[in-house]
């Protein structure tokens, strides 16, 4: 929820309040949203798939939205063509399994196929913005048989250990939590964690296939030429690197999430930008001044984002990234350095992002680096000053006891069934 509201806002969760799933904190009915702008400036706006948002089918700008919760109830109407999620896991549960349904019956396929009806049924005399939002990779792991197919034999990486992540129990506890509250990661051997990763896999090609329907779509109705394209995510999945199964924490694996935009490309224009890769940081909140700029909408002073085609033409300087997640979890990133705490025991966590990209070697208590360890901490203590934590007292950050295992944590392994009117059904 806090991703999306983040996009839906561009403004930070520690800005709006928002840093977890709580239904009972709404920032987009309290500020401004991207599709209510891009409406009010003419846009035809559709929202199809995932928004969990708070209420489930409040709008928050969009004319028009399909939820996920619309396709349960078309397929709940034709049984004869197999029901979805008939296999009893649920939406937090690692375990793979294959789809009880083909694919052009699947979620993924439905989302894809109502996206190509409104770009074949739209106003063409208004500009379009279409939120096309898979449910997918999200547990449960479960591909349709012919994905995977594509990856049951083949080689898969094994899940990334640290000095510092030797064994469940060698992981500072706070940074366990959240697996500890949704799966069962790090009771699962390497073998059963290759598994894990072949049904990811196979997920995320079988979206990447559905856009192939998409875009070829797009191709036909001659909209690649006027269209711009923005790809990205709201987290990832630890997929048992460092024992964990979880996102929230912001390990590489859980937070570092793409960010693709592909410009309208003509049949003689190509934008300057096209073909660039640009390694510097931006984040969610990036989206809304982006798209709004790409539309010729002013007025993105007040957001936490910047466009990102400035970013990646060379504009500004670099940036300083802080992530709240809860009062328990908490990420400096500055240059290549990346600092992490937990309020839940106080454990502190340094990283060389450039020279360990899979955050193997914890550089917290080596003397050289005491003095980055210090100066990310006190960058931590005072953004946290300035958002009234009460996490910070009399200049010091604080904690709490951190949990002594999985038998300290009440599991939510999420919904199991269609029977409940959500928009957290995968």
């Amino acid at each position: 929820m806090a991703s999306r509201a983040t996009i839906m806002t561009g403004k930070h969760g520690y800005t709006t309040g928002l840093t977890e799933n709580n239904p009972k904190l709404r920032p987009m009915a309290e500020h401004r949203t991207l599709p209510g702008v891009l409406t009010r400036h003419g846009y035809q706006t559709r929202a199809q798939g995932k928004m969990h948002f708070s209420p489930t089918r409040a709008h928050y700008g969009f004319e028009y939205m399909e939820l996920p919760m619309d396709y349960y109830r078309e397929r709940n109407r034709n049984e004869r063509d197999g029901l979805p999620k008939a296999h009893g896991l649920g939406e937090n549960e690692m375990e793979p399994v294959i789809s009880t349904v083909d694919e052009t019956n699947c979620l993924t396929y439905w989302i894809v196929r109502r996206s190509i009806d409104f770009l074949e049924t739209r106003d063409e005399t208004r500009p379009f913005f279409l939120w096309t939002s898979f449910t997918k990779p999200h547990p449960p792991f479960d591909p349709c048989a012919n994905y995977w197919n594509l990856y049951r034999d083949r080689e898969v990486p094994d899940p990334v250990y640290g000095d510092w992540s030797e064994t469940p129990e060698r992981v500072p506890q706070g940074f366990m939590q959240p697996t500890y509250i949704l799966n069962n990661a790090y009771r699962m051997s390497k073998e059963q964690l290759r598994d894990v990763r072949r049904a990811y896999y196979a997920l995320i090609t079988q979206i990447d296939y559905a856009l192939g329907l998409l875009f070829a779509r797009m191709r036909e109705l001659g909209l690649l030429e006027n269209t711009w394209i923005i790809f990205t995510s709201d987290h990832g999945e630890m997929l048992g690197d460092h024992h964990m199964g979880a996102k929230s924490v912001f390990f590489e694996g859980s937070a570092h999430v793409p960010m693709l935009i592909r410009p309208p490309h003509g049949s003689w224009e190509i934008h300057p930008l096209a073909g660039t890769v640009c390694d510097r940081l931006v984040t969610l909140a990036d989206i809304m001044p982006t798209v709004l700029g790409i539309a010729g909408i002013t007025g993105t002073e007040d957001l936490d984002g910047k466009n990102m085609l400035e970013i990646a033409a060379g504009a500004g300087d670099d940036r300083t990234f802080f992530g709240v997640y809860k009062d328990e979890l908490f990420a400096v990133i500055e240059g290549d350095y990346k600092y992490l705490w937990t309020s839940l025991g106080g454990s502190e966590l340094l990283f060389h992002l450039r020279e360990d990209p899979y955050e193997r070697r914890n550089l917290a208590g080596i003397p050289e680096e005491e003095p980055r360890l210090r100066a990310m901490r006190k960058m931590l203590t005072e953004h946290l000053a300035g958002i009234g934590s009460p996490l910070v007292r009399n200049g010091r950050l604080v904690h709490r006891p951190a949990p002594q295992g999985p038998k300290q944590t009440v599991k939510w392994p999420g919904f199991h069934s269609t029977a409940v009117e959500t928009d957290v059904l995968h």
